[in-house]
């Protein structure tokens, strides 16, 4: 019995159809059938009605789907749970970060709390905070670094997700000096600071009563949409310092415009090795980093 045969099984029954089926499995359906024959064959029943409208489960099926799902959550925590035990050794260090604070935060941060001849090689996954939430719940790395607001919960449950903050942040509205006053840079629904600006009032209120011109889940290109005078964007003021400090963009509405965020770092509790669990010691017994967004933006470094 093979493991793409009980994920075959999965897209049939989920499909109900051979073709769609084949097609979501990347194979063509002649084999794509021949696959969900040789797992019949291997169990012994037919575990499929084919007809004209497509195939549904027998009896036999039916019992046999719960059955798969847990063979192959169990095939996943196995190669999750072996994988950990061999990275307990190694010493290297993944980290996902949401892209501002790739670009801002990250480089001073790392560089101010990590002896790299212990860390080894540091891998950072810079993305989305939809895609880093992802890669975090399946194991993949030891870190999160993001953007949050008390108001806004995300996917990382606290019951199983250690965190601490390690810094702090604001999302501030502004445009280009002589920039369009009504028009939204708004961020997409994979953006952390997107959800953030859309549960705190009233700038929620704000932000529903401007012209949506442009949105992205980049906080870089919406700071490059602004700085061009294309409309008003919540920008971090980690992101923003250097073009506020230099004219290039200026407030586009009062302090009480503005969001407080903490940036907060997440362990994963499945991915770990000594390197993991070096720098959490020490973040711990620094009591991580508080340093303001002007700070922040001093460490724009790059090594």
């Amino acid at each position: 019995m093979e493991i793409d045969w009980l994920k075959d099984f999965q897209a049939l029954e989920g499909h109900g159809s051979f073709s769609r089926a084949a097609d979501a499995r990347n194979v063509s359906q002649p084999a794509f059938s021949r696959r969900i024959r040789a797992l019949e064959d291997w169990i012994g029943a037919p575990l499929f009605r084919r007809g004209a409208q497509g195939a549904d489960l027998t009896l036999a099926g039916v019992h046999f789907k719960p059955l798969a799902q847990d063979l192959l959550r169990a095939v996943e925590q196995a190669r999750r749970d072996t994988r950990a035990v061999g990275e307990r050794d190694s010493a290297s260090l993944s980290i996902a970060a949401t892209h501002a604070l790739s670009f801002t935060f990250f480089p001073g941060w790392i560089r101010a709390h990590a002896d790299f001849q212990d860390l080894g090689t540091v891998n950072l996954v810079s993305d989305s905070m939809a895609a880093c939430e992802r890669i975090m719940l399946a194991g993949e790395v030891h870190f999160l670094l993001c953007h949050c607001h008390d108001g806004v919960p995300n996917r990382l449950s606290p019951d199983r997700f250690d965190s601490m903050a390690v810094g702090g942040d604001t999302l501030v509205p502004l445009r280009a000096p002589e920039g369009a006053e009504g028009r939204l840079l708004g961020y997409g629904p994979a953006s952390a600071l997107g959800r953030i600006l859309d549960a705190v009032e009233p700038v929620k209120a704000a932000t529903a009563a401007l012209e949506t011109a442009f949105t992205s889940h980049l906080a870089a290109t919406l700071l490059t949409m602004a700085r061009e005078g294309h409309g008003v964007a919540w920008l971090p003021q980690t992101l923003a310092a250097d073009d506020l400090r230099d004219g290039r963009l200026v407030r586009a509405g009062g302090e009480e415009m503005d969001v407080a965020m903490e940036i907060r770092l997440f362990r994963a509790p499945d991915c770990r090795n000594k390197a993991a669990d070096a720098l959490w010691a020490r973040l711990q017994d620094g009591g991580g980093d508080t340093a303001s967004p002007a700070e922040l933006s001093a460490r724009k470094i790059t090594f």
